[in-house]
């Protein structure tokens, strides 16, 4: 609205310039991104660097190497004073020995059997050693006396399973003989074998003298039992060939 006031010009009010914050970390950040690292700063590097091949990576390196606790100890037990004797543990006060503790020491020295030496096997550049005969490559069983011998609960085994066969052989040579069992020799089973062959082959000569066309019933029904009684006879014929020793009532 119109108003004698608006006519006088204003003076243009001071700028008030802001404050802005600046991080104590611009510079760091600054220089990652200016070389490249940004990218891969949550995800790796983007090549990582290979092993040489002289720097393979080895057994049980990446395992971490636990300190050996095989017996619990305190950490104050080298200060540890040693307990208070008894009093019958007290050495008696006063005595002297006469014995020559270094010619001892040399005769014993002298006469004692040198200790033999351990067998043991490196397998690291660094020299770490094994027991060589816990390792497997040491041929224990090649020099045992029994080695390469059959073992004797082997042997008896065979000895019992021969003694039973043995037995169960002659309990039915007993049943076969209580029962009035006969055994027919190999010229029987011959002959009962070649006429089950021949009257195989006069029923097969039949057979293919019949009709081709089976219209009628007589003629189906014969068909099929002189069908019936070739596949009987050969059932018979497999039984007595595969069977050398045949009983009989």
């Amino acid at each position: 609205m119109e108003s004698i006031y608006n006519l006088c010009e204003k003076p243009a009010p001071a700028s008030e310039e802001k404050v802005k914050h600046t991080s104590k970390f611009r510079g760091t950040v600054t220089g990652e991104y200016k070389s490249n690292r940004n990218d891969y700063k949550t995800m790796g590097q983007a090549k990582v660097p290979t092993r040489r091949q002289d720097n393979f990576l080895k057994k049980h390196e990446k395992e971490p190497v636990l300190p050996d606790r095989t017996k619990f100890s305190y950490p104050d037990e080298e200060r540890k004073r040693p307990n208070v004797p008894r009093k019958d543990d007290q050495p008696l006060m006063g005595l002297r020995t006469t014995k020559n503790f270094i010619t001892n020491n040399a005769v014993e020295n002298i006469m004692s059997v040198p200790k033999k030496a351990e067998k043991n096997y490196v397998d690291t550049k660094k020299g770490d050693k094994h027991p060589l005969e816990t390792s497997g490559m040491e041929p224990h069983y090649l020099h045992k006396k029994d080695f390469g011998k059959t073992p004797a609960y082997l042997i008896k085994r065979e000895e019992e399973i021969q003694r039973a066969q043995e037995e169960y052989d002659a309990y039915i040579a007993e049943h076969f003989r209580r029962g009035a069992m006969q055994q027919l020799s190999e010229e029987e089973r011959r002959v009962i074998l070649a006429g089950l062959k021949q009257n195989w082959e006069q029923l097969h000569h039949e057979y293919q003298g019949l009709s081709v066309v089976t219209d009628t019933a007589p003629k189906k029904n014969r068909k099929e039992r002189m069908e019936a009684e070739m596949k009987q006879l050969e059932r018979d014929i497999e039984t007595v060939e595969k069977h050398k020793t045949i009983y009989i009532a």
